[in-house]
């Protein structure tokens, strides 16, 4: 069959659909990944996962083992610790010492380290809550852009903006290739986020609910219940706005943030990483806070990550047709 796209994004990767599977926290395994690039996809795992260099080092080899050679990403969170150590080098040693072909970065301003990624023929993803900063992005050099809505799980940024206005405002101000995000999960959209000027898009909720994912069979059936109107925002009083499922452990945290506004010491014991990994061990969804976007109304059958990819696949060519039969319809009435 012949691929239904060709666009930036994937002569960028070399892949068959233009659609990045999201670094996702504790979840972005070497499994989970290279079943997105085996599936015909890009697929970041995320550093910040392992407890160490040395185990990213064997994560990298692990998803080069299972995609037989074929090229993966690993997602780095440029971020200061507040001990003052340095968290983001050893990681980018490792990714190049590991011959690790592409990078995503996201959280802070990733000037520092591109010119390294360069040298090292690394292709770098830069990922941004808004457009001036993915024009930012832009003139430090990187590759490509992921500008995410305020649909999406996880950081939309401090005020988000919803992914059909963020992605035409983005097509419209950057020249290097654009991946949009929040609240994709279906090939409808990634139809439509092409029509608005995107050269892929990138999915992490769609996925959670793959057979590749490790977490506990009871959170991935609490996804697949969900509604759009199943998740929230929170963590706005510290400027780190998050979209999150609701849980009882969330409305705790807003309710903190309600009655002691300002007070970060009160909040940061209840939202550690932490919590979230005992809950996808567990799967006792109820006492964590698990990012989740508004796409989890998409996420509708606990299923292979193959099998996903290939209805997203086919719900794109069947959105094609009906473009098709209406662009004629229209041609006709003329």
């Amino acid at each position: 069959m012949q691929p239904v796209f060709k666009t930036r994004i994937t002569e960028l990767y070399g892949i068959r659909l233009p659609v990045i599977a999201s670094g996702l926290m504790w979840l972005a395994t070497p499994e989970y990944v290279g079943a997105a690039v085996n599936a015909g996809l890009m697929g970041f795992m995320t550093a910040a996962s392992f407890k160490n260099v040395d185990a990213l080092r064997a994560g990298i080899q692990r998803c080069r083992e299972i995609t037989g050679g074929k090229p993966f990403g690993v997602n780095i969170m440029i971020r200061t610790s507040r001990d003052g150590t340095d968290r983001v080098t050893p990681l980018i040693d490792a990714v190049i010492d590991e011959g690790v072909r592409f990078v995503e970065t996201a959280g802070h301003n990733p000037e520092a380290y591109i010119k390294r990624f360069k040298d090292a023929g690394i292709k770098v993803l830069h990922k941004v809550p808004g457009v001036r900063y993915a024009k930012k992005a832009e003139s430090l050099g990187v590759d490509a852009v992921t500008v995410v809505g305020a649909e999406a799980g996880g950081h939309p940024g401090v005020e988000p903006v919803g992914t059909m206005v963020a992605a035409v405002a983005a097509a419209r101000a950057i020249k290097i290739p654009l991946i949009v995000a929040g609240g994709i999960g279906t090939g409808d959209q990634l139809v439509a986020a092409l029509a608005l000027g995107a050269d892929g898009v990138a999915m992490g909720t769609r996925f959670l609910v793959s057979e590749e994912v490790w977490a506990d069979r009871r959170y991935k059936e609490r996804l697949v219940k969900a509604g759009e109107t199943d998740t929230t925002l929170l963590l706005q009083s510290m400027r780190n706005t998050q979209r999150a499922l609701k849980t009882e452990h969330v409305s705790m945290i807003q309710q903190i943030e309600k009655d002691q506004a300002g007070d970060t010491a009160a909040l940061l014991p209840h939202i550690m990483g932490t919590h979230a990994h005992a809950a996808y061990t567990t799967g006792d969804y109820e006492k964590a806070m698990l990012s989740c976007g508004q796409g989890v109304v998409f996420a509708d059958k606990i299923e292979p990550f193959a099998a996903i990819v290939d209805r997203i696949e086919a719900e794109a060519r069947a959105t094609l047709t009906r473009l098709d039969s209406l662009h004629a319809q229209s041609a006709a009435g003329k």
